[in-house]
């Protein structure tokens, strides 16, 4: 039996929203462990095997990457059942009829056209975000996976947070009142570069430095947030407009060091989106302020923080009577939710997806929003200018 990692988090408080369990999924019998295989094996692509190790049902059986040493340590991650097999061209892999499933990791540029290959070859396709560099390359993945019929899940993971959902569904409910705004950052300080052992694989490594592959901060990073805050709302944006630059590291990247992204929504609402590579204070944070209060998310943890509060509630925590309900005045209240990791989640997510023939919550339409708003940020900031969603974009 593989090990299962548990992350127990705060409550509402008295605030009388309800508490949820993740409730994982059973394994029906061995023969319905799913063979797969991992296209591009460096950071995300061993990030993604170590959690495959972990899930039941699941076994990674084949690896692909054209940098030789990221090939071998995939290979030392996914052979830990069994040996692996090592793949130099995806399209090899894709020919072995052993597999069920493929998950891509490659740099952003390739998604599109692998997972077009991978749908054509009838496995189902975990696809990191962002999902699908470009708008037209989008639109042509959401056509392959309603004409083929496979399951597709992006790998926007905190869709699958059962905090997340939680949270979400109780601002649906209207505990947080009428939204006003939101407010996302994801901000670090460093230069954002990997390790390069030999220079002519300084662009393979570091390709979220060059806008060929990558879209930079707003594809890697805000991406996830622009997912989360769609969910939320229950719509894409209406208008984006954004500034960014390459103001700090002079180094010949071309993505920008720092974006700022302002999204408006058909209710009126406005999410900000920031990332730095310079200033690392609040690291991850998701703040949904509504009419009743204010939630605050962060990778694995969310508070609520009513308007109004004039004086701390009072109840019985640890047997000591008296004791503040875990309120915190910075924070507020504590949303207390069993759930475990998000990655983890997302993939035993994807599993019962494929075994029970059924949707995945991150799927091909809501990842496709996020590659056009990713798309559409980019080109706001590069053109200085603010565009508007057109009626084709809604998939």
């Amino acid at each position: 039996m593989k090990r299962r990692k548990f992350i127990k988090l705060g409550i509402f408080g008295s605030t009388g929203l309800l508490t949820y369990s993740s409730g994982l999924a059973k394994r029906k019998a061995p023969s319905d462990t799913l063979k797969v295989g991992v296209i591009g094996t460096g950071d995300r692509g061993q990030s993604l095997l170590s959690f495959i190790n972990e899930a039941d049902g699941i076994d990674p059986v084949a690896c692909c990457d054209i940098l030789p040493f990221r090939l071998e340590e995939g290979l030392s991650l996914a052979s830990r059942n069994g040996k692996a097999e090592g793949y130099k061209d995806y399209r090899k892999l894709l020919d072995n009829k052993d597999l069920d499933c493929v998950f891509i990791a490659t740099p952003f540029n390739e998604h599109g056209h692998m997972a077009i290959d991978a749908l054509d070859a009838r496995k189902h396709v975990y696809c990191e975000k962002t999902m699908v560099k470009g708008i037209e390359e989008t639109k042509q993945v959401v056509d392959k996976v309603s004409s083929v019929g496979k399951i597709f899940q992006t790998g926007h993971q905190w869709h699958s947070s059962r905090l997340y959902t939680h949270v979400v569904e109780k601002i649906k409910e209207g505990d947080l009142g009428e939204i006003a705004a939101i407010s996302c950052q994801w901000n670090r300080n460093g230069d954002w570069r990997r390790e390069v052992p030999d220079p002519k694989w300084e662009r393979l490594i570091n390709w979220r430095m060059y806008k060929e592959y990558s879209g930079g901060l707003v594809a890697e990073l805000c991406s996830h947030q622009m997912d989360i805050t769609n969910w939320m709302l229950g719509s894409p944006p209406i208008k984006i407009m954004g500034t960014g630059g390459i103001d700090y590291w002079k180094d010949g990247r071309e993505t920008y060091d720092n974006v700022h992204i302002i999204f408006e929504y058909p209710s009126g609402v406005k999410a900000k989106f920031t990332s730095l590579t310079t200033n690392a204070l609040g690291d991850y944070e998701i703040k949904v302020l509504g009419k009743k209060g204010t939630i605050t998310l962060d990778y694995r943890e969310a508070w609520f923080y009513p308007e109004k509060k004039n004086e701390q509630e009072t109840g019985v925590v640890d047997g000591v009577t008296g004791a503040s309900v875990k309120w915190d005045e910075a924070k507020g209240y504590p949303i207390e939710i069993d759930h475990i990791d998000p990655t983890l989640q997302a993939i035993i997510d994807f599993r019962d997806s494929v075994i029970n023939n059924t949707k995945p919550i991150s799927n091909e339409l809501t990842g496709a929003q996020a590659s056009i708003m990713v798309q559409m940020s980019l080109d706001a900031i590069e053109n200085s200018s603010v565009l508007n969603w057109k009626d084709d974009y809604n998939l």
